[in-house]
This record gives C-alpha cells, sequence and structure tokens, in this order.
C-alpha cells in the first residue's frame, strides 16, 4: 500500500469514515444520523479499519472534511482526526466538506455546472457552485449561507446535490441523487490533491456563521 488514509467527515447528516490505501477505497460506511455524531463516529471506525484488516499504526495520514456543517456535528468529526493524528505522529490533511460531495459528483461522470447545498438548519442551506473541467471539479467561489430563497434564481435552478433540493423542493431545480458527504470520495479527493495539487485546509472548522450554543468565558475550546 503507497499512502492508507482514514478519511471522516461529521459535516453533514451523515456520519462517515473510509480506508483509502492511495489507489481505491479499502472499506466505507456512512451512518444516516444527524443527531448522534458523538456516539457513531468511533464505531464506524472502528468497522472500516476491520473491514480493511489494518490497525491505526498502519495509517500514514488521517482526511476530514471541516465543514461548512452545523457546530455541534462538525468539531466531532475535527476533533477526531486531530487526536488521531497527534497520538499516531501522522498529517492531518482537510477539505470543505461541499468540495467532497462535488468529487463525488463529477466522478460518476456529470458535466457542466452544477450546485451543492446542504442543511443549516435555521431554515437556510450552506451552498456552493462547482463546474466539472478537465483534471477533476472547479469551485466558482467560496461556499456561503442563506435561505434558498435568497440565491440567484439563475444559480438556484443548477442541478443541485445535497439535502437542500430535499427540504426545499421549491426552491430548487434538478436533484442529482448525492445526499450527504461520502468518506470514500473525500479520500480520493484529499488523494488527488496530494498528487495533483489542490487546495488541503487546516483541520479547523467552517462555520460561516456563529455557533448556536456559545461556550462559557471560562471554559477553553477544545480546537484551540
Amino acid at each position: 500500500m503507497s499512502h492508507v488514509l482514514l478519511a471522516i467527515d461529521t459535516a453533514t447528516s451523515a456520519v462517515t469514515a473510509a480506508v483509502h490505501d492511495g489507489t481505491r477505497v479499502l472499506a466505507s460506511e456512512s451512518v444516516p444520523d444527524a443527531r448522534r455524531h458523538a456516539e457513531t463516529l468511533t464505531p464506524t471506525i472502528d468497522s472500516v479499519m476491520a473491514h480493511a484488516g489494518l490497525s491505526p499504526r498502519d495509517l500514514d495520514a488521517v482526511a476530514v472534511g471541516v465543514g461548512p456543517g452545523p457546530f455541534t456535528g462538525l468539531r466531532v468529526g475535527i476533533v477526531t482526526a486531530t487526536t488521531l493524528g497527534l497520538a499516531l505522529g501522522i498529517p492531518v490533511h482537510a477539505v470543505c466538506s461541499l468540495d467532497a460531495i462535488a468529487h463525488e459528483i463529477a466522478s460518476r461522470g456529470e458535466h457542466g455546472e452544477f450546485l451543492v447545498a446542504t442543511d443549516a438548519r435555521r431554515k437556510e442551506v450552506y451552498w456552493a457552485r462547482y463546474t466539472v473541467r478537465a483534471g477533476g471539479v472547479a469551485r466558482l467561489g467560496d461556499p456561503a449561507v442563506s435561505t434558498p430563497a435568497a440565491l440567484d434564481p439563475a444559480v438556484r435552478a443548477l442541478p443541485t446535490a445535497g439535502r437542500g433540493p430535499l427540504l426545499y423542493p421549491a426552491d430548487f431545480g434538478v436533484v442529482v441523487p448525492v445526499t450527504d458527504v461520502d468518506a470514500g470520495a473525500l479520500a480520493g479527493l484529499v488523494v488527488h490533491r496530494l498528487e495533483h495539487g489542490g487546495e488541503l485546509l487546516p483541520p479547523t472548522p467552517l462555520y460561516l456563521r456563529q455557533p448556536d450554543a456559545q461556550p462559557s468565558a471560562a471554559q477553553k475550546s477544545v480546537l484551540s
């Protein structure tokens, strides 16, 4: 195996983990559970590692989606990835979670422009616009958060992946049947960027807005 990577994401409604050997996905599992990320992630990691026949010491790196996503669920994956990286002495590579969804769509042979819109709660969506080009998929601008109705009508009319078009069907165009991040696709995106260049982020959360619950001033952030 050339470069064994554990990929995890808790930015969307699915808790997902996968093991990638630098060439292919060895094991992948997703559990749709938007409310129990902390309880679900560790068993999911254990399951994919067991299916791949590997132990943590076999890993060369960890990959994680950093959102945008709801505060509570998102930080579970990032803290777990950071802790694993520190404990094992291996790098942690991060990417925008919306990019992982877009990478999966592009890998299916889709062409042209499309939108990824995930559930941001508060009747809003996290969204980004993409286009498939030679050699991969490119994001057109930064991720954003807004109500679906606030999006430009031409943008809302694009084929759309994520849970946004399922939650707000009247506001979006053709549904692309990819609802949540798949860790296998996230791993493939990170491997592609490691080999060919591309944006790899630090493992810090991409919130786009303030969290619903603020820690008290006396508490130190677990991400600091």
